[in-house]
């Protein structure tokens, strides 16, 4: 009976979400302005749609049908709720693949969401949306060149090769020499990308709306918002290029202690359009390759320190935030200088990639940021709940909002010794951390809700980067939050000093002698724990 009255509301689903998407679909046709493009619209669209309803139905289904009569928070219901999680999560892996394009974008959205939706969809969604992207064929890039540039690949670069590099989301890179010998990388954007984005942002939200309506509890929506906002200025080739200008121009006004360790490849402006990109080339190892980067002669913790400094320095200062810093975007190479540490060790310069994703914080929410940053690390209570409330997570949420920022419990976040914040990445950690997520569900979606979608872009990026701070350094380092912290606190003590009043400046200083005293006690117990490491592999 149960089984039938699902069956129903299945099949009820099925053709009620074709026939909210096909306005979409009927849209995207009648806005093509060319003719071959509509008629492949009128194939693509409604096979795509077809594809989201059925998607959307089954995990519908399979959720109802797999929990129903399950006692809530029973072992067999938490076994059967962890299948269903991996089955949905596959079939949302395979419905972005076979879409592509936009829907690919969302599925890496989607796993770079660690501990903000099931395990099973972030593991799913990372290991394969971000390494077996779709590729354009050589016709389809050599259609690209001629429509941007006014030639064939092999007229406008000396050298074109037609197997790309990497392929992405959004577009795909070959290597290329200019016919001065230049060795460039050109980024390609898949073809028809613009032309079908109207019908699928309707359907992809179509895909997030169905499973809130049947799980109040998951409610992604924000996230379909969000990619409806960045996929068009990603898809604009030329913000991307203006973007990288303005990211070094910031660190060399705002932070030239660090600029020069900070690179963007140079582009060639005469050979780039909104649809294709050339930019310099660069010979250096992918970040999460650790092997490549200590043969290198590069300690993975020093590019650890770079990484978390560069991104403070984003983050709490400049304001103009890369928002999708993944290990695919994100390289390292020797200091050209040929700098070497107080270990003897090569000085690393980190090379940032596809700057298409980009936020820009205001002063006022950039400073609660920081505030919030320089409380969490000191175990501020009463600064965590001040700033918390600012960004919008409210005074019954705040806690939650702390305990996601940082992945430590609430006792952990107000625990005085300095490495509170700092995480091993055990497996009982993990657990932990994936258990409290599961029961916090709810909490964690009224949050999402509440703050503002700047600060869950913040979510995501500090996601990104935990993740490649886990690969360098196994886990996260008592280093990078002596760095957060101290950026972040002169973040703030800029501002107090720029309000130029008597009361000001001596709070100004108070601040400092705090601050200081703090942040040398972190650095005493940086240096022990160097200490300690070299002892340790004197004694191997």
């Amino acid at each position: 009976m149960a089984a039938r009255f699902l069956w129903r509301a299945q099949t009820k689903l099925l053709f009620g979400a074709t026939a909210v998407g096909g306005g979409a679909a009927a849209a995207a046709v009648a806005n093509s302005d060319d003719p071959a493009t509509a008629l492949k619209l009128c194939t693509l669209v409604p096979l795509r749609l077809y594809r989201d309803s059925v998607t959307a139905a089954a995990i519908a289904f399979d959720y109802e049908y797999s929990l129903w009569g399950l006692p809530e928070g029973s072992a067999e219901r938490q076994k059967v709720k962890h299948e269903v999680h991996l089955r949905s999560a596959r079939r949302l892996e395979e419905l972005c693949f076979k879409n592509g394009g936009i829907y690919i974008k969302f599925g890496q959205h989607l796993g770079q969401l660690e501990y903000l939706v099931p395990d099973e969809y972030v593991h799913i969604m990372r290991e394969s949306m971000l390494n077996r992207c779709p590729q354009s064929s050589y016709e389809q890039v050599c259609e690209v060149v001629s429509k941007e540039l006014g030639g064939t690949p092999d007229q406008i670069f000396k050298e074109f090769d037609p197997v790309p590099i990497a392929s992405a989301s959004l577009a795909q890179v070959h290597i290329a020499h200019t016919h001065d010998g230049q060795k460039v990388a050109v980024k390609v954007q898949h073809t028809h990308m613009t032309d079908t984005a109207a019908a699928d942002y309707a359907t992809v939200g179509l895909v997030v709306n169905t499973l809130h309506r049947f799980f109040p509890d998951v409610d992604y929506r924000w996230l379909v918002d969000e990619v409806r906002e960045s996929v068009p200025k990603e898809l604009d080739f030329l913000v991307e290029a203006k973007n990288s200008v303005k990211c070094m121009d910031n660190f060399r006004k705002l932070s030239p202690h660090i600029a020069d360790y900070v690179y963007a490849p140079r582009v060639y402006w005469t050979l780039s359009t909104s649809k294709l990109l050339t930019m310099e080339f660069m010979d250096a190892a992918q970040i999460n390759d650790v092997k490549t980067i200590q043969t290198l002669g590069i300690r993975p913790s020093d590019v650890a320190k770079l990484v978390s400094q560069a991104f403070a320095e984003m983050m709490f200062k400049h304001g103009f935030v890369h928002c999708d810093p993944h290990a695919a975007n994100m390289l390292v190479r020797p200091m050209p200088s040929g700098q070497r540490t107080l270990f003897g060790k090569r000085k690393p310069q980190l090379i940032l990639l596809d700057h298409g994703l980009y936020k820009e914080l205001d002063s006022s929410t950039r400073m609660s940021y920081a505030a919030l940053w320089k409380a969490l690390v000191s175990s501020d209570a009463k600064g965590i709940k001040e700033n918390s409330v600012k960004l919008g997570a409210g005074e019954d949420l705040y806690v939650l909002f702390a305990g996601i920022l940082t992945m430590r419990p609430w006792n952990k976040v107000v625990d005085p010794s300095v490495d509170h914040l700092v995480i091993q990445g055990t497996d009982n950690e993990r657990s932990e951390l994936q258990m409290y997520a599961s029961a916090y569900l709810p909490q964690i979606t009224e949050l999402l809700r509440r703050l503002p979608r700047v600060i869950l872009l913040m979510l995501k990026t500090n996601d990104c980067l935990r993740a490649v701070n886990r690969t360098l350094v196994q886990g996260s380092s008592l280093e990078s939050f002596y760095i957060i912290g101290k950026v972040s606190s002169e973040a703030v003590l800029d501002s107090v000093w720029e309000k130029r009043s008597l009361l000001s400046w001596i709070n100004f200083w108070l601040q400092k002698i705090l601050l200081e005293a703090r942040l040398c006690g972190m650095q005493l117990a940086v240096w022990l724990l160097q200490l300690q490491k070299v002892l340790t592999i004197g004694n191997h």
